[in-house]
């Protein structure tokens, strides 16, 4: 296992500049996964810690080894990638053991390391079977299965769960954290999807456009977020953003309402008054804030309201199932001690 130092990391493709100075440092055994929408740049730089990708400044350091001119197969690192990547004409086992033979690894540790990756991930009865005889979730195991069996210094998987369907998704979720969990090993998870993000992480990094916006804990950044993108992207459903001006101890809102300030922003500041889903609760609309019901959503365990204040939409998550229909009156009352304020401009969130 070994620490991973991300440091001031610079790429361009052509003209295009896609890494603009990426410092980042993951601890030893931590779970770090690197978030953002698509093109921002998180699968480039993962490719850049396996050697894939060459750097074009600063410096990545795997333990205590800068390895910007390191060949991939000397860097101690395992990839699992998207595609699962499994030699077709190959056995269970023979994909994972392929490494370890190229690697001359004598015979007897190839199979007691086989058996092990074989017993954490429940292939034990698969290991004589073809990948085409294999499911989706049973693929995946196999690409982790020929990753553990390599006892690298680095886990990196390059968004591995995006061609599973949703219940799958979940239970490999489980698995993969789990399994560092037993192994300890230190991991990098590129996702764009953040739910992934929040439930396995113990550390995100949040990128847009080759730069890195907050690095924390999962509900670190989800109960301070840094700013607009942080908090509209970690979260689903996103945070609710209300545009208006600091009066005071209020905000006066661009649909003529005001709503109770978490902070005092200076008066007459344009802010985004910005409150999550579930710190919303329905009420009365003459006490709170008046809306009109577009979309009942029911789930089950959660009734999502879509609601229109003004002319923007406003979306309430309640644990409780309600009796509004489309078209109703209610009053949005916001938990004013959950609430954010931004810089309308900068987009920066404001604190006390």
């Amino acid at each position: 296992m070994a620490a991973v130092v991300i440091a001031s990391v610079q790429k361009h493709f052509g003209s295009t500049h896609v890494i603009r100075g990426v410092d980042v440092s993951i601890a030893d055994g931590e779970f770090c996964v690197l978030v953002g929408p698509s093109g921002c740049g998180k699968s480039t730089l993962l490719r850049m810690i396996a050697g894939l990708e060459e750097i074009g400044g600063g410096e990545i350091r795997i333990g205590d080894r800068v390895v910007n001119r390191v060949p991939p197969k000397e860097r101690d690192v395992a990839m699992v990638f998207q595609n699962y990547a499994l030699y077709p004409h190959m056995t269970v086992r023979d994909n994972m053991s392929f490494a370890l033979m190229l690697a001359k690894t004598p015979k007897d540790e190839i199979a007691r390391k086989v058996d092990r990756a074989a017993e954490i991930l429940g292939l034990g009865v698969l290991l004589d079977r073809y990948p085409r005889q294999l499911s989706g979730g049973q693929r995946q195991r196999v690409a982790m299965g020929r990753a553990i069996v390599r006892d690298p210094q680095v886990f990196l998987f390059d968004e591995p769960l995006s061609n599973l369907d949703a219940k799958l998704r979940v239970a490999m979720r489980t698995e993969i954290r789990e399994l560092h969990q037993r192994l300890k090993t230190t991991s990098i998870y590129v996702t764009h999807d953040q739910i992934e993000a929040m439930t396995m992480a113990d550390k995100i990094v949040v990128m847009r456009d080759g730069i890195v916006e907050q690095i924390g804990a999962p509900l670190e950044l989800y109960d301070h977020p840094a700013n607009t993108f942080v908090a509209g992207f970690i979260g689903s459903p996103a945070m609710n953003m209300l545009a208006g001006v600091a009066r005071g101890p209020s905000v006066s809102l661009a649909s003529g309402t005001s709503v109770p300030a978490p902070l005092a922003a200076g008066d007459g500041r344009e802010v985004l008054y910005g409150i999550r889903p579930e710190h919303l609760a329905l009420g009365d609309p003459a006490i709170g804030l008046p809306a009109e019901v577009v979309v009942v959503e029911p789930t089950g365990a959660d009734t999502q309201v879509v609601c229109r204040v003004g002319t923007q939409d406003v979306i309430a998550m309640l644990r409780d199932r309600v009796a509004c229909r489309p078209g109703d009156r209610v009053g949005l009352m916001p938990d004013a001690s959950r609430a954010h304020l931004f810089d309308a401009g900068s987009g920066a969130r404001l604190a006390a």
